[in-house]
């Protein structure tokens, strides 16, 4: 089992932390309280903080003379420029961050899909929808970082590419801050499988950095490492290249292992291509060709355990042939 960094990540405090909500309220999110076992979360709730109150009367983004305003209609108050001054205020006074979980739709934390109201009073539908005030100022901060609502992370694919960047930029926050050569060479060693599968001309280039040929001082060689390591993540890794990562660990062990176990395998593996079960199957018998030969090598490959195991939904079937799940 593999010994984890704890991410740090900002979260909306009415998530499993405070009764903060515009009624009182406070969400749930199973997802969340898993999470407080393996994480260090930093709540906030923006609302709150420009003084808003709990229980509050709501606010909304309208349109004002082709402006986005932030108003409180039972009020008329304009809050725009307090919620404008808290987002750039926190953001510039939070030192190392791995992640993001923010508020649903909400017109402070919502990421997409927040309403914009024609007017302050108006009774009609939206006009458009946008971020919030806070959740846009995340994305424009922090664009390759791993940020989602609690909404999206009731996907277990969504899900898993969000904690898979999470604890994997944890890591490497580690390595950067406390660690040297030899340390940046270790970490991507144990990433390649993980990085064959996300993006392999990236892979290639994280190679060439960390090989450091050129000799390069560390700030300048860890900075670009991590940018190519962003890149790297930026999207959620194709069935087939997963499938790619699979079959080359086989390799390990293909002249050890009878022709039923590789048939049961290659079942799976199929199984899995064609969107009627998960990976899980299929990584789980490379796992335990890995602890039967004591492969080292694979032993510490992320890509086995990108995150830890009881965060891991059992059997969750999620095909991967939607691909519309990051529009």
């Amino acid at each position: 089992m593999r010994e984890f960094s704890r991410p740090k990540i900002v979260i909306s405090r009415c998530l499993e932390f405070d009764h903060c909500r515009y009624n009182g309220d406070m969400i749930s999110s199973p997802v969340v309280v898993k999470l407080k076992k393996h994480v260090d979360f930093l709540p906030v709730c923006p609302e709150v903080e420009i003084g808003l109150g709990v229980p509050r009367n709501p606010v909304r983004i309208v349109l004002d003379k082709g402006d986005h305003r932030l108003v409180q209609p039972s009020s008329g108050k304009d809050v725009t420029e307090d919620m404008k001054s808290f987002c750039s205020n926190f953001l510039n006074s939070i030192d190392e961050v791995d992640g993001f979980i923010l508020k649903f739709r909400s017109p402070s934390c919502g990421l997409k899909d927040v309403k914009v109201y024609p007017s302050a009073g108006s009774h009609g539908g939206a006009v458009e929808k946008i971020s919030g005030y806070f959740g846009g100022a995340v994305l424009g901060r922090y664009p390759f970082h791993p940020v989602e609502d609690e909404g999206r992370l009731r996907n277990a694919r969504i899900k898993e590419h969000f904690l898979t960047k999470l604890f994997t930029f944890a890591a490497f926050r580690k390595v950067k801050s406390e660690g040297s050569i030899k340390d940046l060479i270790n970490f991507h060693a144990q990433n390649k499988f993980l990085l064959m599968a996300y993006n392999q001309a990236e892979l290639q280039k994280l190679g060439e950095i960390a090989a450091n040929r050129e000799k390069r001082p560390w700030k300048e060689l860890i900075s670009d490492y991590e940018n190519h390591l962003y890149s790297a993540l930026s999207r959620a890794p194709r069935y087939t290249s997963t499938i790619n990562v699979l079959m080359h660990a086989l390799g390990f062990f293909s002249d050890q292992l009878s022709s039923r176990e590789k048939a049961l395998f290659f079942d799976w593996v199929q199984k899995y291509r064609e969107g009627r079960a998960s990976v899980c199957p299929a990584i789980n018998m490379i796992r335990s060709w890995i602890v039967r030969f004591e492969d080292g090598y694979l032993m510490s490959q992320t890509f086995f355990e990108p995150y830890p195991e009881d965060l891991i939904e059992i059997n969750p079937v999620e095909s991967h042939l939607r691909e519309d799940l990051w529009k």
